[in-house]
């Protein structure tokens, strides 16, 4: 501490000033010494926004509940080889069916070795007639549920596309005016935030979370009037899981299943459409910004409202994709279909194989019954199985955009441009702006002419082919 006893931690502000980076000498006051701490970088305020982590473990180990429960860990490496490994397999979820199966062949294949004058075993004709239509039930249910998982995948990639495009204009379009600088740099980052809202919000809203109690949406939208919110705060309701029914869906027992919309359905009050009133305040912003002369270029003010446009877009698109599934009656017929053929197996492999029919059964039916699991988990792509999208990893994604387009001012083209590291030559010329500046145009368009020509010398002088070549 100093002589006069003031310390202000900054590190901008102290490199600013000449003097050590988290020490800034300050006056008297009132012949009494006063201490202001201040962060060493100028952060953002500490209000938890930022979408946490959705799975339950570092990239260096899994938990058990890992293997029942997703999404999957994209940013997991495992050198198991791709056979071998069980994080993403179906397999967890197949674990009761193949048991159920494996009785099943036991007991058929007991009692026609063991009882006297019982033979269950049945021609294998039957498995070219069926397995057709199995295979064919089987192909359309997986076509069909990856065509769902694909187009869930591309409307967050457009989520993420349009997000940026909306933040880039806000930031680096939105003009900040003469004295209310402070003020519009505000109104920015809400807006920014705002965008950051719908994310998340659109997130719960396609998984059935119609309340603002969870973490990472909160702090979000608390300084909005939404009708989530005053549902939330009014009489929201929390699911409630027991042991019990969290084994049986994390196995895929369908009666331990709940109704995901049981939330919902029980509201006493209104719930709204949070994602869609996000987007109201973001239009007035925009409305704003229009009107008080802060996008001053046309084409600045088309882009602001076509991302708009596109979020409003993306929304009810996902939420096509999650009210349109397969239709019922396909999804009844190829089930049925499916389990007939699965407990036939035994009946027809007994004859040939004998005792071996029990595993057999259970090797086949892991493979039809894993093609039709795969296609029943990917149907809705936006929930919480191993092999759903990562939707938290998509909104965390938006939030470090966000927070690295707000990062730094609106560049100038003199801090770029002009700059002693900024080859613009390279790599036929490792000269710098400057020394190009002080040469004539004929000069510089002479090296743009020959600057083909010496990559294609030294392409030619270390052996590579020309597209002529190819």
């Amino acid at each position: 501490m100093s002589e006069d006893g003031g310390v202000i931690s900054g590190q901008a502000q102290a490199h600013h000033d000449g003097q050590h980076p988290l020490r800034i000498h300050t006056e008297h006051q009132k012949s009494q010494s006063t201490v202001v701490q201040e962060e060493a970088y100028p952060m953002s305020p500490q209000r938890n926004t930022t979408t946490p982590n959705p799975f339950s473990r570092k990239n260096t180990g899994l938990d058990l509940d890992d293997y029942f429960t997703g999404p999957r860990d994209i940013a997991k490496h495992s050198k198991w080889p791709l056979f071998l490994q069980m994080h993403g397999s179906i397999l967890p979820k197949m674990i009761v069916p193949l048991l159920i199966v494996a009785c099943w062949a036991s007991l058929i294949t007991s009692v026609s070795t063991l009882v006297p004058n019982v033979n269950l075993g049945v021609s294998s004709i039957l498995l070219t007639i069926t397995g057709f239509v199995v295979g064919l039930g089987l192909s359309f249910r997986s076509s069909t549920a990856y065509e769902r998982y694909a187009e869930g995948r591309k409307l967050w990639s457009q989520l993420i596309f349009t997000s940026q495009a909306l933040g880039r204009v806000f930031w680096l379009h939105a003009v900040e005016r003469e004295g209310s600088k402070k003020q519009d740099l505000l109104s920015k980052l809400t807006a920014m935030n705002l965008i950051m809202a719908f994310a998340v919000s659109l997130k719960h809203k396609i998984r059935f979370e119609p309340y603002t109690y969870y973490e990472d949406i909160s702090e979000l939208v608390d300084h909005i009037d939404t009708f989530a919110k005053d549902a939330t705060t009014e009489n929201s309701m929390r699911p409630k899981q027991g042991m019990f029914k969290a084994v049986g869906e994390n196995l895929g027992l369908s009666f331990a299943a709940s109704n995901p919309r049981k939330l919902m359905k029980k509201a006493q009050s209104p719930l709204g459409n949070l994602p869609l009133e996000i987007l109201c305040y973001l239009t007035a912003y925009v409305d704003e910004l229009a009107i008080g002369g802060q996008l001053p270029i046309g084409m600045q003010q088309t882009a602001a409202y076509n991302g708009l446009q596109a979020l409003n877009d993306v929304m009810v698109n996902t939420e096509r994709v999650l009210n349109t599934p397969l239709p019922i009656a396909y999804a009844i017929a190829i089930s049925q279909i499916t389990w007939i053929y699965v407990f036939l197996l035994p009946f027809q492999l007994l004859p040939e194989l004998g005792w071996i029919t029990i595993p057999a059964t259970v090797a086949a039916s892991y493979i039809i019954l894993g093609i039709f699991f795969i296609g029943h988990e990917i149907e809705n792509p936006f929930g919480n199985d191993v092999n759903d999208l990562p939707l938290d990893l998509f909104c965390q994604q938006i939030v470090q955009d966000m927070e690295t387009i707000a990062a730094r001012p609106k560049p100038r083209i003199s801090e770029f441009v002009d700059n002693p590291k900024n080859k613009v030559l390279y790599p036929h010329s490792d000269s710098s702006y400057s020394v190009w500046a002080q040469r004539p145009e004929s000069a510089i368009r002479s090296a743009l002419r020959n600057r083909p020509h010496a990559e294609f010398n030294r392409m030619t002088s270390h052996g590579e082919k020309g597209p002529q070549n190819v």
